[in-house]
């Protein structure tokens, strides 16, 4: 399996990014697919879930700015991130979770000027 993040890059404080993950390879019907983050200094932590049923997590932080989304038909996820904070820059990382393992994307730089 293969994860390919896209959607990253510099905004200002209070902007929008929106990121898409495109997933690849033998994908079993309805992963959990989820979106962590990585600041400088500090582990990696969860931002949002989504199951294969559609249920959503999120981290209170995010909550009400940030929507978790997900095509079963083309094995992808999206996360729209609106009303980002400099507290928001990090390394988005894509998460697919299945039978057969966990698999993470590459991940994606967003930074957020204030």
């Amino acid at each position: 399996v293969q994860l390919v993040e896209s959607g990253g890059g510099l905004v200002q404080a209070g902007g929008s990014l929106r990121l898409s993950c495109a997933a690849s390879g033998t994908i079993f019907s309805f992963p959990t697919m989820a979106w962590y983050r990585q600041a400088p200094g500090k582990q990696r932590a969860l931002v949002a879930r989504i199951r294969g049923g559609g249920t959503t997590t999120y981290v209170d932080s995010v909550k009400g700015r940030f929507t978790v989304s997900r095509d079963n038909a083309k094995n992808t996820v999206s996360l729209q991130m609106n009303s980002l904070q400099p507290e928001d820059t990090a390394v988005y990382y894509c998460y697919l979770e299945q039978l057969d393992g966990v698999y993470w994307g590459q991940g994606t730089q967003v930074t957020v000027s204030s």
